[in-house]
């Protein structure tokens, strides 16, 4: 019975969940696509540009753990609710940026509100999906990460094309358009998602009590094996391994990521409309990846494995694109196979945290993970700059991507089997 009653909450919350993670990353990649025309417009060099890209993450990882505690406080419709409205009006206010500064100052504010979000959404899930079906449940959910570039790329290059209408630049309908949708779903969620599984009306009491039931053994089975307080879980050693490890990946995620499509049209020579494009490709491959992978780390049971193999993989596929970068062909190829090697990562390492941790623990624990983790959204977008503005080419900075992966995928296999 709970098997099927896992597949109509999966059917029922993923979906909405899948699209509120869409536009919580269109929203927060879309300055990759911006960036294209708004760094000419505004006089903003490489370096001022992955640095404002990263200074997402300053505002990020601030407010990352109270955030999420305060979800577990309040509950996760009204703080996902506050959480999008906020977010979504700071990004339409991105169209009114004239200077670095202010550039830097509203990504760290994005930052800020959309701290907790993704935490949050997996603390969330928790509460419904057993532990045996997360690595595919949280693969769906996260396929929207890799989804939002296909939808963001032809979005992104429609909107750059009003370059002009109504007086404003194709960068700042870009900002507007796109931050709209957050505050609309932020409204709706505050009315669509019930809390826990007695609170939804579309289960019948049997089968809310019978989830409820499932769910409540296997934390009380944690905690009998490893039972920790917040504090604990915030000083543990494994979650301080998992930040390392997860730190480790989310350098080349967002390093990929806020440079795609300025690696493609640095390599093709493709306008900007057509670099905006070909970049959606990647994020596709990356999806359909992502999800083979989680299936096969649900059926055997493996969570470290399948992180180490998608991490080599992607680190080697980055330092083939970048020793073939003036072949556009097998560049391109390398950069699919890099990106469904990063965000394949995601699924299987997902389920490694929410394995031992349980409660106010998790909610914390999972917090501090992505915190962390995400210091390396920083790093990323600010390395590349760095490198590209010194170099003039994307290789150098590629390749020191790859080597984070390597380290990410060394960690992954270090780490205990249970």
């Amino acid at each position: 019975m709970t098997v099927l009653v896992t597949g109509r909450v999966t059917r029922r919350l993923v979906p909405f969940l899948f699209l509120c993670y869409i536009v919580n990353y269109l929203d927060r990649f879309n300055i990759s696509f911006a960036a294209l025309e708004m760094k000419g417009d505004l006089g903003l060099s490489d370096s001022v540009y992955g640095l404002a890209a990263g200074m997402f993450f300053a505002g990020y990882v601030t407010f990352e753990v109270p955030s999420n505690l305060m979800l577990q406080r309040v509950g996760a419709r009204r703080w996902i609710a506050r959480i999008m409205v906020t977010w979504g009006l700071i990004s339409c206010g991105m169209m009114f940026v004239r200077t670095a500064s202010g550039l830097y100052t509203l990504r760290f504010l994005l930052g800020v509100a959309e701290a907790g979000f993704l935490p949050g959404m997996l603390f969330y899930l928790t509460h419904w999906i057993p532990a045996r079906e997360r690595a595919r449940v949280f693969a769906l959910f996260l396929t929207s990460t890799a989804l939002a570039g296909v939808v963001g790329a032809p979005v992104s290059a429609a909107l750059l094309r009003l370059n002009g209408v109504a007086g404003l630049a194709g960068w700042q309908w870009l900002f507007l358009v796109e931050g709209i949708p957050a505050v609309l779903l932020g409204v709706i969620t505050w009315f669509y998602l019930p809390d826990r599984p007695v609170d939804a009306s579309w289960l019948t009491a049997d089968e809310a009590a019978g989830l409820e039931q499932a769910l409540d053994a296997e934390r009380q089975q944690r905690e009998r094996a490893l039972r920790l307080t917040l504090w604990q879980a915030l000083t543990h050693g494994r979650v301080w391994r998992l930040c390392v490890l997860y730190f480790s990946i989310i350098i080349s995620f967002y390093g990929i990521a806020f440079w795609l499509p300025q690696i493609v049209r640095a390599f093709s020579g493709l306008s900007n409309a057509a670099a905006s494009l070909l970049a959606a490709l990647p994020y596709l491959a990356a999806a359909v990846g992502m999800v083979a992978l989680a299936r096969y780390s649900d059926r055997s049971g493996e969570r470290r494995r399948p992180v180490a193999l998608a991490a080599f993989v992607a680190a080697a596929a980055l330092v083939v694109g970048a020793l073939v970068q003036d072949h556009p062909i097998a560049a391109f190829l390398a950069l699919c196979v890099a990106a469904t090697g990063i965000w394949s990562t995601l699924g299987p390492f997902w389920s490694l945290p929410t394995a031992f941790l349980s409660g106010t623990a998790a909610a914390g624990g999972i917090a501090l993970v992505n915190s962390i983790g995400n210091v390396g959204g920083f790093v990323g977008p600010t390395v590349m700059g760095f490198l590209r503005e010194r170099t003039h080419r994307f290789e150098s900075g590629l390749i020191v991507l790859a080597a984070t992966l390597v380290i990410a995928g060394a960690l992954a296999l270090s780490l205990p089997e249970d």
